[in-house]
């Protein structure tokens, strides 16, 4: 058996450029090409590059979280992970296993929940879907009808297992499709943002089930858009941004790289775009992020600066007048998010 669970070395995947789309294909304000003629030299495809030299290696036994912003590359390396796209170049095992030449025995290392799709039917009952997978994986009878009693009590759904899943709710639909994905009891578990949409008591539940998996010997790599769930459950954490893994440390270890900076975390009621501007021209100041609060017209900014007591006079001459009014302000110890966005400069769901 391999000592790495995952290991991906120089991982690229290209896609044909789309046309009309700026830096991913041709000008949008360029003329239309002339047409051929019909012996004429095909002239070769633009490409963009979606995933740019990824190296990975995970370790048995842990949950590795991997955060990047849209269009970052992290889907599209799951993907590839999980044999449904090709790499253009590059290698990787999953579980001893090339992705490429031993397709079929990675899939079969394999749990895989993949946000935004569409896992199990709508039209059977929880219980059928089970059931029918189970089928699928090849799993003898006796062995698949305890193993899907056993996953229907675990995932606290045997009270509705018999009603449709159309019926169900979003968390209790997730709940089912992990329980699709641990019906091989796969070594190895890829979970792509497996909170997404998902209301607080049912998105804590999930949590839950990750963490006892790791403690059942599961290998967990996690997407997630929220920077609490990765910081929570990871042992160690891979940033990607614009096709390439930029950071890689365990939560911890990657906030010990701004501890020399403050954040200031101010509430502001009045926020206009033009205060942005104000603010990220004061000295010192690295980064800016907004949030609204709810509803109300309540914001609250981040900024990094690396001497919070030379850059607060600046900052409250900047926000006063113009309607702005400062509600509350605080120092705070960096975060997660606070690396997140030294490192790429924008905010996780940018």
């Amino acid at each position: 058996m391999a000592e790495l669970a995952i290991e991906a070395k120089q991982l690229v995947k290209k896609f044909p450029a789309r046309p009309g789309t700026g830096d991913k294909g041709a000008d949008a304000n360029a003329s239309p090409a002339p047409r051929r003629r019909f012996f004429a030299k095909k002239e070769p495809k633009a490409m963009f590059t979606a995933v740019n030299g990824v190296d990975l290696q995970i370790e048995r036994g842990e949950i590795f979280g991997l955060l990047g912003p849209n269009g970052a590359g992290k889907s599209t390396t799951i993907r590839m992970l999980c044999t449904l796209l090709e790499p253009t170049s590059g290698t990787a095992q999953v579980n001893g296993f090339d992705i490429v030449k031993q397709a079929n025995d990675v899939r079969r290392s394999l749990g895989t929940v993949l946000a935004g799709e569409r896992s199990i039917y709508w039209k059977l009952t929880g219980r059928e879907n089970l059931e029918y997978f189970a089928a699928l994986y090849h799993i003898p009878a006796e062995i698949a009808k305890k193993r899907v009693e056993e996953l229907i009590e675990r995932m606290e759904i045997k009270d509705r297992s018999n009603e449709l899943v159309e019926k169900y709710s979003t968390g209790m639909r997730q709940r089912i499709a992990i329980a699709k994905a641990l019906l091989a009891r796969p070594p190895i578990l890829l979970l792509d943002e497996p909170t997404l949409g998902l209301d607080p008591q049912a998105a804590r539940r999930v949590r839950e089930l990750i963490a006892e998996l790791k403690q059942e010997g599961h290998t967990i790599l996690l997407t997630t858009h929220y920077m609490e769930e990765a910081d929570q459950l990871s042992d160690r954490i891979g940033i990607i941004d614009t096709g390439k893994v930029i950071a890689l440390d365990t939560p911890e270890g990657l906030k010990r790289r701004i501890d020399q900076q403050e954040i200031i975390r101010l509430e502001l009621t009045g926020w206009h775009d033009d205060l942005a501007d104000k603010l990220k021209s004061i000295s010192g100041i690295e980064n800016l992020t907004t949030r609204q609060q709810g509803e109300a017209d309540l914001w609250e900014v981040n900024l990094h600066a690396q001497n919070s007591r030379l850059a607060l006079p600046r900052i409250v001459e900047s926000i006063s007048g113009n309607g702005t009014r400062l509600v509350n302000m605080n120092i705070v110890k960096p975060s997660l998010e606070d690396v997140f966005i030294h490192l790429t400069g924008k905010a996780l769901r940018d």
